[in-house]
């Protein structure tokens, strides 16, 4: 039998207040969402100002790489390297990159996706808050 950490509503604060303060550092409107490995949403935080929709982009960010267990841009990239037939992949919504998975000892035990800003600054946003856990 395996045993694998999980996520405590703790972690999920301590994610929660390191990405927020990066994205209030730089002056970025974005939603953050964290969820579990299944892919559930364990908290959501959509801060001053973002988009609407980011509240519903941020939490397809985390379920997609929760569940594919790797980036969300690595679907991105493979949509636009012309496999537009994985549109249709069951499940997954959330195919644009800033979904970062959160990995301990080698299992995605969840993970986090920012909406609001450029991708690459979503990315930032997400692994700020991975990084409070300070798992590295």
């Amino acid at each position: 039998m395996k045993t694998k950490s999980i996520l405590s509503d703790a972690d999920v604060s301590k994610i929660l207040a390191a990405a927020k303060q990066c994205a209030n550092d730089n002056k970025w409107a974005v939603t953050i969402a964290v969820c579990d490995d299944g892919g559930h949403l364990l908290g959501l935080l959509r801060l001053d100002d973002a988009a609407p929709i980011s509240a519903h982009i941020a939490p397809s960010k985390a379920n997609t790489s929760a569940l594919g267990r790797r980036e969300s841009k690595i679907y991105e990239e493979v949509i636009n390297n012309g496999r537009t037939a994985f549109l249709s992949a069951p499940v997954l919504h959330g195919m644009l990159e800033g979904g970062v998975p959160i990995i301990v000892d080698g299992q995605v035990i969840g993970a986090v996706g920012v909406s609001g800003v450029k991708s690459d600054e979503d990315v930032q946003i997400a692994k700020a808050g991975i990084a409070a856990l300070g798992l590295n």
